[in-house]
């Protein structure tokens, strides 16, 4: 099999690079920009394997993507390609708008130019994955699960432009037959993840001894999937998925934001035991605006349909990803020092604020 794999240079694109070429009969074209927040490091283990390629290309640029489905000839897609940080898409949309609207468009165009001149038997075996967030889903309150027809409602600039890419994704099966599938994953976690998203940043504030930020009161809860996790259930999408349909990911792990704070905070006291308790560092400060309250994710279509399963939980999984963090310096050091040095992101001041009201 041959995939396109879209922003395989990021945090879910490059774990999903890393497993299909260490762990399945897969040859794959990793086409990344190389934005701030993607990082070839990452893909070091598989980088000088045959079956690994990769492109710098935008997908906004139509003629880099008709040119790469002409000469690569995949199978396949999985778009991953996107702008992810709330916080940034609060005070820096466009790119946002861009990236994950046009850039999806950009893709389906090309993909159902490739697909169509495709030969039948080939043409019939032709797949769209498209990888997107159950933050379009808007927010639970304490009772519920997101499923797989929950209606959308966004709160952030970030989630509103994947429900738009989601939609179009949908349309393009709809109107022009392009096999597609849709996956929604909840919050991901893991090795090799930029250090602006909560649990990396946490670990590398506590291993500086700096403070450890919480927005708001902490009590916002999300359901926490491990990466490694999340890159086996998109593989299995793609192979056994309905098309036309959508797919829920979660790993069935809710935290409060303050309790995956307090557990980082417990194993760095673990690693660290002549230090003072790494919950002292604990400091709550201003709420991300349009900040949702909850999301927890029902995977039972993807657990009994496809038979897939998490494989971690979240004690497991955060464990494995601190001791990652205190032995891979090498990685993360220079993001720290060169690209983000852990400032807070997404506070912007109101029209009232700005005019002095």
């Amino acid at each position: 099999m041959k995939l396109i794999v879209t922003g395989g240079a990021g945090f879910i694109g490059s774990a999903l690079c890393r497993y299909l070429v260490s762990q399945e009969d897969v040859t794959i074209l990793n086409i990344d920009k190389l934005t701030y927040a993607a990082n070839l490091n990452s893909l070091d283990t598989i980088a000088d394997s045959p079956r690994y390629h990769f492109k710098k290309a935008d997908i906004c640029d139509r003629n880099a993507m008709d040119a790469s489905f002409r000469e690569f000839q995949p199978d396949a897609v999985i778009h991953l390609a996107a702008e992810s940080h709330v916080d940034r898409s609060i005070t820096g949309s466009d790119a946002f708008m861009q990236t994950n609207i046009m850039g999806t468009y950009s893709l389906l165009e090309a993909a159902r130019a490739y697909w169509s001149a495709l030969d039948n038997g080939v043409r019939d075996k032709f797949r769209f994955l498209h990888v997107s967030t159950d933050e379009v889903y808007g927010s639970l309150g304490p009772q519920g699960l997101f499923h797989e027809d929950t209606p959308y409602d966004p709160s952030s600039p970030y989630s509103s432009s994947k429900a738009a890419s989601d939609h179009l994704v949908i349309a393009w099966h709809r109107t022009y037959g392009l096999p597609t599938i849709i996956s929604n994953c909840s919050n991901n976690y893991g090795p090799y993840h930029f250090p602006e998203k909560l649990i990396p940043l946490i670990i590398l504030n506590a291993m500086d001894q700096r403070p450890l930020p919480v927005y708001g009161d902490g009590q916002n809860v999300r359901d926490w999937l491990y990466v490694e996790d999340h890159a086996r259930a998109i593989f299995t999408i793609l192979q056994r998925g309905r098309l036309g349909e959508k797919y829920n990911v979660g790993g069935r792990n809710e935290q409060t934001n303050l309790a995956v704070v307090e557990y980082i905070c417990s194993l760095m006291d673990e690693e660290f035991s002549t230090r003072p308790p790494h919950r002292d560092l604990i400091t709550y400060v201003t709420d991300r605006p349009g900040h949702d309250q909850r999301y927890a994710i029902d995977a039972t279509k993807l657990e009994s349909e496809l038979g897939w399963k998490a494989r971690e939980n979240f004690e497991s999984g955060i464990r494995k990803t601190v001791k990652w963090y205190i032995e891979n310096p090498a990685w993360w050091e220079p993001l720290r020092t060169d690209v983000y040095k852990g400032e807070r992101l997404g506070l912007f001041e109101s029209s009232k604020q700005a005019s002095g009201s």
